[in-house]
Order: structure tokens, then C-alpha cells, then sequence
């Protein structure tokens, strides 16, 4: 179970950085800033996350259970920073459809695809999907280890 909780980790955190790497490519951190998301809130959710991996491998390595339980806190902190980013994501990729589907029948909402679209605007549907998935696997994976569920 503690094997497939830091697999589950590793491949959410690799969305992660594919995340990351568009939303600061696409200008999430240049001013003005034309995002919805601050800072504070995309970095904290990277660097939280990154100590709890660390934290957890640290568990793998030494068994403590007091390792899992810290592991699992700061586990929790990320999933509601994501999830709160989850749902500042979704009017940007409403506004999205909206903006192309407009564009395509060119109707009035045709104008504003020229305008700088807010850089979540460009995350992969498939890859938001995926990650968010993985991170409730984890988050289960990691609780079910701490409880000494299917050993360690």
C-alpha cells in the first residue's frame, strides 16, 4: 500500500509540473498578471506537496508512523489548495469554450479571443483530469498506510 501511495505521488506530481510549467509559460507569473490564481497559492501548493513526498519517502525508509501521519497532513493541505485551484480553474475553461466556440461560428464573443487569455486557460483538460484523480488515489493510498491497512 506505501509502494503504490508514492506511485500514485510521483505520477501526480509529474501533472503537476507539466501544470506548473504552462501555467508560468503561459505568463502566470509576468506583470501584469493576466491569472486568476496567486502565486502564493500555485507555489505553495508545489512546495507542500514536494515536502510531503519528501516526508513520505523518509517514512518508506525508516518506518515511522509518525512520519505517515505528518505525511498525510501535508497531503491534505495540498488536496485543499488543489482543490480549491480546481474550482478558480473552471469558469477560465468555461471562458474558454465559450471564446471558441464563438470564434468558430464568429459571433460576438469572436473579438475577445484576441485579448490575453488567462494562463490556467491553457491547461491540458486530460492532464487537470489525471492529476486530480491520482492526488485522491494518493490521499486514500496515503490514509489507508497510516492506518496500517495492507502493511506497509
Amino acid at each position: 500500500m506505501s509502494i503504490a501511495a508514492l506511485i500514485a505521488w510521483i505520477i501526480a506530481a509529474g501533472g503537476g509540473f507539466v501544470l506548473l510549467g504552462t501555467w508560468i509559460a503561459k505568463g502566470g507569473i509576468r506583470t501584469p498578471r493576466t491569472s486568476h490564481f496567486p502565486p502564493a497559492a500555485i507555489f505553495g501548493h508545489f512546495a507542500l506537496a514536494a515536502a510531503g513526498l519528501v516526508v513520505w519517502i523518509i517514512y518508506l525508509i525508516a518506518d515511522s508512523s509518525m512520519l505517515a501521519w505528518i505525511a498525510l497532513g501535508l497531503l491534505v493541505l495540498v488536496a485543499l489548495l488543489g482543490f480549491t485551484m480546481f474550482v478558480r480553474w473552471i469558469p477560465s475553461y468555461q471562458a474558454r469554450r465559450t471564446v471558441t466556440a464563438a470564434a468558430d461560428a464568429g459571433g460576438p464573443g469572436a473579438a475577445t479571443a484576441a485579448e490575453t487569455p488567462p494562463a490556467e486557460q491553457h491547461f491540458p483538460v486530460v492532464v487537470i483530469g489525471a492529476h486530480g484523480l491520482l492526488a485522491v488515489a494518493t490521499v486514500v493510498l496515503v490514509l489507508l498506510s497510516a492506518l496500517g491497512v495492507g502493511g506497509s
